[in-house]
């Protein structure tokens, strides 16, 4: 259990009914930060909640980054990897059922999603990505057929390149994922809209 010790995380229990939560923190959050979130879109779900390990100016982040959108790949990679091996240990030790884990994920939180979802999607069942775009361009088609996963992109995000949205809809979507992308007039912040947006996805999904 060496990756449970290492990364500083919340899990929370929940009913078997609902479907459990990897929630997953923007730049600069904590395990904490994105619980209320959570709880909003799945009160009943069990959740586990991983704090970034990489530091940026004293911020915690998944992975490393070289500018504002210019990912350090081989990071992205490594953390990617150490993401996914935490997951299975988590679901070990809490006993909640790892075949059911959607991802929560905000910004930074959104593309290690991503992430995990192209190159670990054994992992997860889907994703609620909330301000997303495409990490990498994997080398090979991810196999990501049956998952299901929301979108929820703004139209005037500074931070958040469009076509990178677009393509990361598309590449899940050449793998067989059920992708829903919705975009909202708004920027990076979010909205009451699209988390009651997300709610419903997610009740559906789980129905």
């Amino acid at each position: 259990m060496a990756l449970l010790s290492e990364f500083i995380h919340l899990f929370v229990p929940g009913s078997d009914e609902a479907p459990p939560l990897l929630v997953l923190h923007g730049t600069g959050g904590d395990e904490k930060d994105l619980l209320p979130l959570a709880r909003m879109i799945s009160a009943d779900s069990a959740m586990l909640s991983p704090r970034g390990r990489v530091l940026e100016q004293g911020m915690p982040r998944y992975f490393r980054r070289l500018a504002e959108g210019v990912f350090d790949l081989e990071d992205l990679a490594l953390r990617t990897t150490e993401l996914a091996d935490f997951v299975v240990e988590a679901a070990a030790e809490y006993g909640f059922d790892a075949g059911r884990l959607i991802a929560v994920g905000y910004s930074n939180g959104a593309n290690i999603a991503a992430s995990l979802l192209l190159s670990r999607p054994e992992v997860l069942a889907g994703g609620i990505l909330l301000r997303p775009m495409l990490p990498f361009e994997p080398q090979a088609v991810p196999a990501v057929s049956g998952k299901r996963v929301l979108l929820s992109a703004g139209r005037s995000d500074p931070m958040i390149p469009q076509h990178l949205t677009e393509r990361l809809a598309q590449v899940l979507r050449e793998g067989g994922a059920d992708v829903t992308l919705d975009w909202y007039p708004t920027g990076h912040g979010l909205t009451a809209s699209e988390v009651k947006r997300a709610t419903d996805w997610l009740h559906r999904r789980a129905a």
